[in-house]
């Protein structure tokens, strides 16, 4: 996953959002997370794990930047973080989550993602507002639903000067479908690096566990 940035591609059919005046159990803490509600707790891959395709390092045995495939099994676990209200007008509750991904190879962990998955019930949207350690954070939108396409917004893609001038993210895209106790997405970030512009793609199935 490393510099993350996701086009997620899920064949589902579409579902509509999930309002809290139609279902009670959206309520937590006292306040209406919408869809986002049925993903409190923590989630672990499915058996067949997911797929990682990144730009290859330059040390490897391929040419840098062409594609370097890494099965991968990853912990993601959501609990309630907060709301807030934007200008005096845009309110809003979030989530707070923490993802873990590790190699199936040799169990070592490679990606590490903090964030917020944010809903906006007056406007039907949420937000996927991210960091990773490698001096790089996104923020993306899209309709609220059990099935979201995120996009980064217009000025959704923050970096140091270093992954500007040497890797630098210049799209993110995260399709996520959550159906009872089961979570797919596919997500895409698309780099500059090596002197060309490359796609970084994830895709996953995990399990509610608790």
């Amino acid at each position: 996953m490393k510099n993350t940035t996701i086009a997620l591609a899920l064949s589902a059919s579409l579902s509509l959002p999930v309002m809290a005046d139609d279902n009670e159990s959206t309520i937590i803490d006292g306040l209406d997370f919408g869809p986002l509600a049925q993903l409190v707790g923590t989630w672990i891959s499915a058996d067949a794990g997911g797929v990682d395709i990144a730009p290859a390092q330059k040390d490897l045995d391929v040419a840098a930047g062409t594609p370097a495939v890494t099965p991968f099994y990853e912990t993601i676990t959501f609990e309630v973080a907060a709301d807030a209200t934007n200008a005096s007008d845009q309110y809003l509750v979030a989530l707070y989550y923490k993802q873990e991904v590790f190699r199936k190879a040799d169990d070592s962990k490679f990606h590490d993602q903090r964030g917020y998955f944010v809903y906006d019930k007056a406007n039907q949207k949420v937000y996927n507002s991210f960091c990773v350690p490698r001096n790089t954070c996104v923020t993306a939108e899209g309709a609220a639903g059990n099935q979201m396409t995120l996009v980064a917004s217009e000025r959704g893609i923050a970096e140091s000067n270093y992954m500007t001038e040497n890797a630098t993210t210049t799209d993110f895209t995260m399709s996520i479908q959550i159906e009872d106790d089961k979570m797919t997405y596919s997500q895409t970030t698309l780099l500059d690096i090596y002197g060309q512009s490359v796609s970084h793609t994830d895709s996953s199935i995990l399990v509610k566990v608790e």
